[in-house]
Formats: C-alpha cells, structure tokens, sequence
C-alpha cells in the first residue's frame, strides 16, 4: 500500500532544534565548523537517523556523507538532493543545515508513504561549504565535480593551526558504518534548498525563490606599504602612510561601484595593520576586497576600477601598493529544465515564487558543472545570515520542503540528461530521447 508523501512539518522543525544544539551558541547560532569534533557530531546524528530508516549510508575520501533511498531501477543515476552541515564560528542555525535536513524530509516522506521511485533519491551533506576554518569553501563539492586537490589540501593548516588532513581522518574515521565510495559519482540532477540569505523574496512576500543563477566572485588582496615613524614627530610632507592611502582608496570605490550599479557588490572584510601601534604610522596596511556581479565581463570591469583607484591613492600618498588576487569564480548558470521542474511543483501546490539570482556562491555552482542543478531559495528575516540572529519561518520552512518534495519526485520519475563527474573532465552518460530533442532544439 502506497499513499501520497507528505512532509512532517513538526519532525523536520525538531530535526532542526536538534541539530542546532550540536555546537550551539548562547546568542542562538551555532559554531559547527567543518571537520570539527561538532560536525562529526552532526554527521553522527544523520547517520543514526538514517539507519534507523532503513537507508544507505556512505561517505567518500573528502567525508561528503550520502544517504540514499534505492529507487526500482538501481541502473539509473540517482537524484540528488541536500546542502551543507557546517557553519561559520558565530553562524545561524539555518545556514546549510535547512537544506540538508529537508533532503532527509523528504527521504523520510518517501519512506512513510512507500513510495517506488524509479530513480533512487539520495540526499547529501557536502563538506567545508563555509570555508570558515579550512580554505577553500565548498571542498566537497569542487573534489566531486573534479576540479578541488584533496591531496593538496592535506597540509592546509586551520584558523586554529590544526591540519585538514589529520581532521579529515579523524572524520572518517568517527563514522567507520559508513561505506567508503570514490569521490565522484553519476547522478541525474541536484536540487538544493538554502535560505536566500538576502532581503529580496521577504520584501517581496514571495515564499519561494527560483534561483536561475548565481554571481561571479573574486577575492582580491590590496597591500599598501609605506614607511613606519613615529605618530607625533612626523609632518604631513614627510609621512609614507600606507593607511591614508587604505582608508582614501576604500572610501573612493564605496561612492563609485555599488552606487553606479544595483547587481554590483563589493566588501572591505579583512584588514590587518603592521605593527599595530598606537603611536607608529603604519608601515604596512593589508586588506581583502570581495566583488560580486552576474556579468563575467561587468566584474572584470570591477577588478579595473580598483587596481586604478588603488595605485592612484599610492601615488598620492607616496606609497607602493600590491594587489594580488586570491579567489576567481566565473557566475554561473542553472539548468533550466531543471528550474522548470520547481516552477512546476510550485504551481502544483500553488505556492507563490519568483525568479532569483543568488549572491552567494553555493556547492550548488560546482555540481552544476556535471549536472542539470538548480536551487530553492526561502526568505530568511531581514535577509540576516552567516550570523546567530539567523531566522526562518516555520511556514516557509514547511514551503521549502513541500516544494522540495514535489521536485524530487518529478525528478525521479522522469528522464533527465546525465553526467558523471571525473577528475579530469566530466563524461557524458547516453542521454533520454527528451534530453536529445531537447538539446537538438
């Protein structure tokens, strides 16, 4: 006997109390940062619910944990759904964790109903999304599609100088029931929930976001260096202070990019000043620029005008200035098909959405290099996140879920292209007769 799924809105609501205790906070967040002694706790509760439901537990080498639902033919690559688990030191409890507990709904939801999904459904919770303690961010994402270095990445020492590889080990093997697979493996197509983590779709009292692509990042480091001497003996004409031209170079990009252009985004988030003295003109000032814009072309544009405003301030003040650039992610685009799918589930439960581009990057953005992906934004208040005032609904978390639901299941039921990630380059599995014609057209 099979009935229609259906998502427990009181069970994934606890799922998320639970697992908000795991590294909780007293402001309310959490700080479970990735491969911590918390995210193996994390893991560990997932892992445990899963088995009690019956399903399949793995991880692979880079601890990406996999759950999956086996669906009636074992011959077809499965849909994907999930997010992330880890945090940001002072994070919220819905960043990442939303997304990954409402893939473990609608699993459950599958499994109360007795559903018999031709696909398998398999849920996913990606590894270091953040980047908050181990860098890069999205770790297991970029190792699945192919394009991250594990064995690189064994020696990169943390915020709190412990090394990734022995953290990565210690991970692994705190979840020893957990199968070991290869990094990498076919799937049909990747869904993921997040909170939108900006104030569009809550402004706009719009429930559901349909986010068709995602924003172009860089990171850039500014170093603008000087000469140390003492703060009361120097006259203006003899100073080489790298900090007036810091604070003149930031003040003059706030006033032109994000003003001249509503997509655009820039942030002065990191600064460090040598040697730190109360009474000494800094000898060196060294700050992080990030910039955003959907337009590859638009945020090279953006890259120009800071490299001019930057050398212009040095000239000025008489100082050198290095701008090296540390993080480059081209914007990306998701699968329209795959967005319809939402589209179509959303009008099939009549939930109200728009159309959305994300201004975070997500691990959604790699595996849409292997596979047709898309995501699921909710409105979060305020549009807060990446902070312990984080909030979400428990109406549009419920939303969040239901929509997921109907898309996995569309998903499953249906034919969609295929890819395989390797470490070189992806390689295409044969296509349906739908994918065909609908690439030929």
């Amino acid at each position: 006997m099979t009935s229609s799924p259906q998502i427990n809105a009181q069970r994934l609501l606890q799922r998320i109390a639970d697992f908000a205790s795991i590294g909780a906070t007293q402001a309310g967040g959490v700080n479970r940062q990735a491969l911590s002694v918390e995210d193996r706790a994390a893991r560990r509760l997932l892992a445990e619910l899963a088995f009690a439901r019956g399903f399949n537990v793995y991880q692979d080498a880079i601890a990406n944990l996999f759950i999956s639902r086996a669906g009636r033919d074992p011959s077809l690559p499965p849909v994907l759904i999930g997010s992330h688990l880890d945090s940001q030191p002072t994070g919220g409890r819905f960043d990442g964790a939303l997304g990954t507990l409402s893939a473990f709904e609608v699993l459950e939801a599958l499994q109360d109903a007795g559903v018999v999904t031709e696909r398998s459904v398999e849920m996913v919770s990606w590894t270091n999304e953040e980047g908050s303690r181990f860098s890069p961010g999205c770790m297991g994402s970029m190792a699945f599609v192919g394009v991250g270095d594990i064995a690189g990445w064994r020696d990169t020492r943390g915020t709190d100088g412990t090394r990734l590889g022995d953290e990565l080990a210690a991970t692994l093997k705190a979840l020893p029931e957990a199968k070991m697979q290869p990094v990498g493996h076919a799937v049909s197509s990747f869904v993921e929930v997040h909170i939108e983590q900006g104030p569009v779709l809550e402004r706009a009292g719009i429930p559901i976001g349909l986010v068709t692509s995602v924003q172009g990042t860089r990171w850039l480091e500014v170093s603008f260096i000087g000469e140390a001497a003492h703060a009361g003996t120097t006259p203006l004409e003899f100073r080489k202070d790298p900090m007036a031209a810091a604070v003149a170079a930031i003040a003059q990009l706030q006033l032109v990019v994000m003003p001249a252009d509503p997509m655009a985004r820039l942030t002065v988030g990191r600064m460090s000043v040598e040697p730190s003295s109360v009474n000494v003109i800094p000898s060196k000032v060294t700050f992080t620029i990030d910039i955003r814009h959907p337009s590859k072309e638009l945020l090279s544009s953006i890259e120009a005008r800071i490299d001019a405003e930057c050398r212009t301030s040095a000239k000025r003040h008489m100082v050198d200035v290095l701008i090296e650039k540390r993080f480059d992610l081209a914007p990306g685009k998701f699968d329209t098909t795959v967005v319809d799918v939402i589209d179509s589930a959303c009008e099939r439960l009549c939930v109200p959405n728009m159309k959305i581009v994300s201004g975070a990057f997500h691990d959604a953005l790699f595996v849409s290099r292997v596979a047709p992906t898309a995501m699921i934004f909710v409105p979060c208040r305020d549009g807060i996140s990446h902070n312990e005032a984080e909030f979400v609904t428990s109406e549009n978390i419920e939303t969040g879920a239901k929509v997921l639901l109907e898309t996995a299941l569309s998903l499953a039921r249906g034919a969609m292209t295929s890819y395989f990630p390797s470490a070189r380059r992806p390689r295409h599995l044969p296509m349906s007769k739908r994918a065909v014609r609908k690439a030929r057209s």
